[in-house]
């Protein structure tokens, strides 16, 4: 336990050291920042807006914004924190505004990492069927995934998909910790229902 406390610490000075560079006049040092989180941006991003090219464009816009916003980050907190809370404002807005937009469909080749880091589904299952079935399974989380209140789905991507602590969830959504443990536990029961194969999530 001691030991991932440390690390979280040790990342937390790495993020900071990076920080104080790029605030001092070398910008070249935002790239070990880039290099560290654009992988997990991308992921979140991803989950919420379910289209490859706008995931890339957002996750990219993220990190300008990041980059441009870098004065009022406080150096004691958690820099992936605070990127994840603008990456998930920017997805959020994204979505308002494509609010109308049909969502495009499953992609075959999704459970493929993308060079630059995409969705990777569970692999090394050598029987095609078992792979199929994954891969089917994996197309129906996803799809009750989209059918979760905005709210939910934010918390689910968190919890589930990035494996963020409920603290840190907390903090990207600038909401209690209390909140995060009950939207979370209304989201687990309607996707349960909906995996169950009950069109309404109730």
């Amino acid at each position: 336990m001691s030991t991932v406390v440390d690390d979280k610490q040790l990342s937390r000075e790495e993020d900071a050291a990076m920080v104080k560079a790029v605030l001092g006049g070398d910008s070249t040092a935002y790239r070990g920042l880039v290099e560290k989180y654009q992988t997990r941006v991308y992921s979140m991003v991803y989950g919420m807006v379910r289209n490859r090219e706008d995931a890339r464009d957002l996750t990219q816009e993220a990190f300008v914004k990041a980059f441009n916003n870098l004065k009022s980050f406080r150096l004691e907190a958690s820099f992936y924190t605070w990127l994840y809370r603008i990456a998930m404002n920017v997805a959020i807005d994204h979505t308002r505004k494509r609010k109308r937009r049909e969502v495009s469909g499953f992609e075959e080749d999704i459970a493929n990492r993308d060079a630059d880091g995409g969705i990777d589904e569970v692999h090394h299952v050598d029987n095609p069927s078992r792979s199929l079935e994954r891969k089917q399974l994996y197309t129906k989380i996803m799809d009750s995934l989209e059918k979760l209140p905005a709210d939910q789905k934010q918390v689910i991507i968190l919890r589930e998909l990035e494996g963020l602590s409920y603290k840190e969830i907390s903090d990207v959504m600038g909401i209690p910790e209390g909140t995060v443990m009950s939207r979370l536990f209304y989201a687990r029961k309607k996707m349960q229902k909906l995996l169950a194969g009950e069109n309404d999530p109730g």
